[in-house]
């Protein structure tokens, strides 16, 4: 089983599985691990809200579970998904949308 963190925490980022692209990165406990496994689809634990979360309840943009992988310390877990829409709440595909330029300042380099 996975290594969690002094405050039960781990890890969790989200991958596109035809794309390989980087979606999130989120947090999980164990309840959000048997949720995800349950349901087949991303559930994470909300750091802000201090409470469990389905990625896309409210916008749909759920995240569908293909395969659930481990990293060689146990302490963070790389979900290999199929997105049903834009990834980041900002509705860009990925929250890894800006980059930092030369200067310091964030420059959007995906639409």
């Amino acid at each position: 089983m996975p290594k969690f963190d002094a405050n039960g925490l781990l890890t969790a980022v989200a991958i596109d599985h035809r794309t390989g692209a980087l979606l999130m990165l989120a947090h999980m406990d164990a309840e959000a691990i048997a949720k995800t496994r349950e349901t087949g689809f991303a559930h994470f634990h909300s750091r802000s809200r201090g409470r469990l979360w389905m990625k896309g309840e409210s916008s749909g943009h759920v995240l569908k579970i293909i395969e659930i992988r481990v990293d060689c310390d146990q302490d963070a877990l790389e979900l290999r998904v199929e997105p049903a829409g834009p990834a980041c709440h900002t509705l860009a595909p990925t929250c890894f949308y800006r980059r930092i330029d030369d200067e310091g300042l964030l420059q959007r380099v995906i639409d």
